[in-house]
């Protein structure tokens, strides 16, 4: 499966076990390869990404992407119950969301590696470069993966239509705007409970504050923010996540351009 001249990416079984309690069965750790493989073919016509080297891929996109849905990993779908908050232990999640959604996708992060791990999951990746989201349909079969969509889209409309909003129990938006900016992309996307996760670098307690205005206007409420290290570089990380509570307002989101020219 791997040519030749293409670098293998490192397994790390211990290291996915110890930091996500989790670790990609042999049929995955393939498909992440070939997701690999492909990204850097693909990069010789589009700019996809400037992280080739393999370690470094293997942190920063396909490690980092999981690392957002880790509590996602270790939990089965057996239970009935409702799907709960963050920081009550494993039982958080149950039943397992089924519908995520991934805007501003760019190649594929982190909602390709998403439904590698999540197979019993839906992912939906959104991009506005049609493009970028051709290259993702070329793919998906290379990958065996039945279990993706795609939208080529802005998010503030995508918010406004029916079909979408208020459709999906994760949403997920990584490297895009401010946070105040991907509150308003994802809120009115989730169903009531739903969850939103927000991939950041640095964080600082202002723009908590800042924050927690703005998604209380969306409907929501910041539930958790996680700061850790990754594993090979050490570099700080954050993820936000916030959670669906009330029905967001109409007129949420703005029009195409005016959240990120105007954030809350």
């Amino acid at each position: 499966m791997n040519d030749s001249t293409t670098p293998s990416l490192p397994e790390l079984p211990e290291i996915w076990q110890q930091t996500l309690n989790w670790q990609p069965t042999t049929k995955q750790q393939v498909q992440l390869q070939r997701l690999y493989e492909l990204i850097l073919e693909g990069n010789q016509k589009l700019n996809l990404t400037r992280i080739t080297d393999p370690q470094e891929f293997w942190e920063k996109h396909l490690w980092d992407s999981l690392r957002g849905v880790a509590l996602l990993l270790r939990v089965g779908e057996k239970d009935d119950g409702e799907m709960g908050r963050l920081g009550d232990g494993e039982k958080d999640f149950t039943p397992r969301p089924h519908h995520f959604i991934d805007i501003g996708t760019g190649a594929g992060f982190p909602g390709i590696p998403v439904a590698i791990a999540l197979s019993d999951c839906t992912v939906t990746l959104v991009d506005s470069t049609r493009k970028k989201i051709a290259f993702l349909e070329q793919i998906l079969p290379e990958l065996a993966l039945e279990n993706v969509k795609t939208l080529t889209g802005r998010a503030e409309e995508i918010g406004q239509q029916s079909q979408y909003r208020q459709n999906y129990d994760v949403a997920m938006i990584r490297a895009v705007s401010n946070a105040s900016v991907c509150a308003e992309y994802t809120l009115p996307l989730l169903k009531q409970g739903g969850l939103a996760i927000i991939y950041r670098g640095n964080w600082t307690e202002e723009e908590t504050t800042a924050l927690t205005d703005a998604v209380k206007l969306l409907g929501g409420e910041i539930e958790a923010i996680e700061q850790f290290t990754t594993p090979l570089s050490k570099s700080l990380r954050h993820c936000l996540y916030l959670r669906k509570i009330a029905t967001t307002p109409a007129k949420f989101p703005r029009a195409v351009g005016i959240p990120t020219h105007k954030p809350l």
